[in-house]
């Protein structure tokens, strides 16, 4: 019998094939308490929890709003986002995509990083411009079309 860690749903994997790769990108609308502060505590507790978990990404905040993108194990993402969408300091949480593939990390060295919103469109064409990745490629498309369109600033609002 083949072990079960062995399979992704009822297909088996090979053993020294590459590990799928989750992403699931979210936004939300902050407490009224959070602040600057706050949100670097944040960083901070999720820099040495991700590292244990495999999971990479970002984290934007500004204008009462967050914006994360979050990459890793399926499991270990899904199980950090239940806590993520239990959490008092922010509301109205919204999942903007996800997607399991085999692909490169985009944020690779990135346990999780606090990008401001003014930021957040250069790191997404420099992650654009340094993928090889075609699935990656499709998915920064994607984001930068969203930012683009300014739908992320109603994205959570109550």
């Amino acid at each position: 019998m083949i072990p079960r860690h062995l399979f992704h749903g009822d297909e088996p994997v090979h053993p020294h094939a590459p590990a799928l790769l989750y992403h699931l990108v979210y936004c939300s609308r902050a407490a009224a308490d959070v602040d600057s502060a706050a949100v670097d505590r944040i960083i901070e507790a999720s820099q040495r929890g991700n590292a244990v978990r495999g999971i990479t990404g970002l984290l934007v905040f500004g204008g009462g709003l967050f914006f994360q993108w979050l990459e890793g194990p399926r499991e270990q993402v899904l199980e950090l986002m239940a806590l993520i969408e239990h959490d008092e300091r922010h509301h109205g949480v919204v999942v903007l995509d996800t997607d399991e593939d085999v692909r490169d990390r985009l944020f690779a060295g990135w346990d999780m990083e606090r990008v401001g919103p003014e930021d957040v469109r250069g790191v997404l064409v420099d992650a654009l411009g340094n993928t090889r990745d075609p699935a990656s490629a499709q998915a920064l498309r994607e984001m930068l079309m969203l930012l683009d369109s300014g739908r992320l600033a109603e994205i959570g609002r109550s």
